[in-house]
């Protein structure tokens, strides 16, 4: 009886073990369908950030799959009751170095995989009319707000009539957007799912950041760095208008400022 026992045992962990890949692989497929993954993209090079994350989730997803298979057949073979004496092993350097070397080749794969992405993204940024030395705008992260300056007709942002707007961002669609980032105190990190954006805003540094959204409407900004007690404040919008609708809103926005509060 104690012989039965055992082998229930045996299968039933065996059997829990083979659930959890199958669970993970299916969960992984159904995953769009349920809305787990990303939302959708907006902007021009959130494919490319995508398929570097689908490489990746394949990757750990293959792993995980056989490092599991190979769970369930040690436990198979080797959790039967034997009466030999033990052989005890100080280990194998052999398969220590392969266990060592495919990590390595994955990690390498993975570096250069992503080199010319991140090369656009962070590095290179595109040709047009906005540049680091000219930006569209600038984006100020403080305890606990975003704030976004646009320069004046003269594209200076020390001039009188330069906008502010604190957590709405007012942007044309179809734009290299490219802005600074700062931060008045402390670390926060600039973050719009939708455009596949995110970067850090480091005290002291100006950040040159860079986005094209491609669909108008209003997306989520949140901060994605846990910066103080109000973090959860640091929840703005992007407003992503046509061409003529954002000249309309930036052309009204420089006239309240001379409206002294009124109407005429």
């Amino acid at each position: 009886m104690s012989q039965l026992k055992h082998f229930l045992f045996r299968i039933t962990v065996a059997v829990l073990f083979v659930l959890v890949p199958i669970l993970g692989v299916y969960t992984f497929v159904k995953a769009p369908e349920w809305r787990l993954w990303f939302p959708e993209n907006v902007s021009s090079y959130g494919d490319e950030i995508d398929g570097l994350f689908h490489t990746i989730t394949w990757m750990v997803g293959i792993t995980f799959v056989g490092t599991e298979g190979v769970l369930v057949y040690l436990i198979l073979r080797f959790s039967k009751k034997d009466a030999s004496k033990a052989n005890y092993t100080h280990g194998s350097h052999v398969l220590e170095l392969i266990w060592t070397a495919i990590p390595a080749l994955l990690l390498v794969f993975v570096a250069f995989s992503q080199m010319s992405v991140w090369s656009k993204i962070k590095i290179n940024l595109p040709d047009g009319e906005y540049t680091a030395e000219n930006p569209f705008m600038e984006v100020y992260g403080s305890q606990f707000d975003w704030r976004v300056r646009y320069p004046d007709a003269d594209k200076n942002f020390s001039g009188a009539d330069v906008i502010e707007s604190a957590f709405d961002i007012y942007v044309p669609v179809d734009t290299k957007i490219v802005f600074r980032l700062k931060s008045r105190d402390v670390l926060h990190s600039f973050f719009v799912p939708k455009f596949r954006l995110k970067q850090d805003a480091v005290p002291g540094m100006n950040i040159p950041v860079w986005f094209e959204a491609e669909e108008t409407g209003t997306y989520d900004l949140i901060c994605a760095e846990l910066c103080g007690w109000g973090h959860y404040k640091m929840a703005g919008k992007v407003h992503v208008l046509a061409q003529d609708e954002f000249d309309a809103w930036l052309e009204g926005r420089r006239e309240a400022l001379y409206s002294n509060g009124s109407e005429d």
